[in-house]
């Protein structure tokens, strides 16, 4: 895979220009908030507790379920609530296992509680797994892209919950991408684990927003609906930048990944790196045949990481760290260029998507563009009028103020 001087001229130039054209439109844009602006919904206990008195309950939750420093779960076992046990999302309950990797139900070591995997053998609670529960509470922090698996796993589990008559209570949060609304809508040919609903890659909704969505749509099996409950964040718009406390996943450590993970994520249907087994996952893109890219890195196994792509390999790329933070929050928009122009130079075209992309992009459109040589200006026509129709869908379902 050969980089031509004038890409690498293309990354370098943005880099440059857009550090300065981002200082200042920092002080006109959207404000940046941390967990001490906002009461998040699990902070809120006067508003949900009341509910759970002389209830038998289950939670969905993994480590991002923090009221301050103490889990939720720790919360709820102090104030003498019966929890019943944990249902684990992808990544486990405490949040360290590796994208992918299926996972096994346990004992918490720290609490004494069954956990139920919701990733590895069964996605959907069971009908026995609900049998001594009342209620379920669903408290984990999204990032507001479509291929993250946790809406997935709130699909399911509401879906369970409407076939066992349980009430599900969403403790809401931020999205760190909840400024924004863009992507392709997915095609009901391409529905997976990483896009069940018919939504744009990124969709700006917090996770009790799209909840009710997702009920109010009869996207649910035989569209059947659930007793859904839901606890707001207080002092939050969708006009934020929202920090988040903690990574939501082992590979998003910072606000950087955080922000170029929607972007970046579609290569992950391609045959290049997106620093998985480096210090900078979701924060740089190469391969080993990418001659003239400027950073360099090598994949090992890590924890977070056990057999990343190109493993052990030296991949010559592009550092894109920086321009998260500098342009990309600022940009409101999927970032296609980088796809494109690795595209473009890539030396062993038929050999740069795998089976993955399509599901990742939502329909083959995407792939067959860019195959086709569109712009980038081209692809993004494409979507728009299915973008439009989301945007007036979502709007019904959103309980903070909005962007437009």
């Amino acid at each position: 895979m050969k980089i031509n001087k004038g890409l690498l001229i293309f990354f370098l130039l943005n880099i440059f220009y857009l550090s300065v054209l981002s200082q200042k439109m920092e002080s006109i844009l959207y404000r940046t908030i941390t967990k001490d602006d906002v009461k998040v919904g699990a902070e809120c206990t006067a508003d949900y507790f009341p509910l759970l008195k002389d209830k038998n309950i289950a939670v969905v939750a993994n480590h991002t379920a923090l009221i301050k420093d103490v889990h939720l779960v720790d919360s709820l076992l102090r104030a003498s609530f019966k929890v019943v046990k944990v249902f684990a999302p992808e990544h486990g309950f405490r949040g360290d296992a590796e994208a992918g990797a299926h996972i096994g139900n346990s004992i918490d070591q720290k609490t004494g509680l069954p956990v139920i995997s919701l990733y590895g053998k069964d996605f959907k609670p069971k009908a026995s797994d609900l049998k001594d529960v009342d209620i379920v509470i669903f408290d984990i922090q999204d990032v507001g892209a479509r291929f993250y698996t946790y809406i997935s796993t709130m699909h399911y589990v509401m879906e369970a919950c409407a076939e066992n008559n349980k009430t599900l209570l969403v403790l809401d949060r931020p999205n760190p991408n909840g400024f924004y609304v863009d992507g392709p809508i997915l095609e009901k040919e391409f529905k997976s684990f990483v896009g069940m609903h018919p939504v744009p890659i990124v969709h700006g909704m917090t996770i009790a927003e799209y909840a009710q969505m997702v009920n109010g749509e009869g996207w649910l099996k035989n569209g059947i609906k659930c007793d859904l409950k839901y606890v707001r964040v207080n002092n939050y718009n969708h006009t934020y930048y929202y920090i988040l406390p903690v990574k939501p996943s082992p590979n998003l450590p910072n606000m950087n990944a955080v922000y170029l993970y929607p972007s970046l994520c579609l290569f992950e249907g391609t045959d290049l790196s997106v620093g998985r087994g480096t210090d900078k996952p979701f924060q740089v893109i190469g391969h080993p045949e990418m001659l003239n890219g400027p950073y360099s890195f090598t994949p090992k196994s890590v924890p977070e990481a056990k057999n990343p792509p190109h493993l052990g390999k030296l991949c010559k790329g592009y550092d894109l760290a920086d321009f998260a933070d500098l342009f990309i929050k600022n940009y409101k928009k999927l970032y296609l260029f980088w796809l494109i122009g690795a595209y473009e130079n890539a030396k062993e075209k038929d050999k740069f998507f795998n089976n993955m992309f399509d599901k990742l992009a939502g329909s083959a459109n995407m792939r067959k563009q860019i195959t086709e040589g569109k712009t980038e200006e081209d692809i993004r026509k494409t979507w728009q009028e299915d973008l439009d129709k989301f945007k007036r869908i979502r709007k019904k379902y959103l309980l903070y103020p909005d962007f437009e």
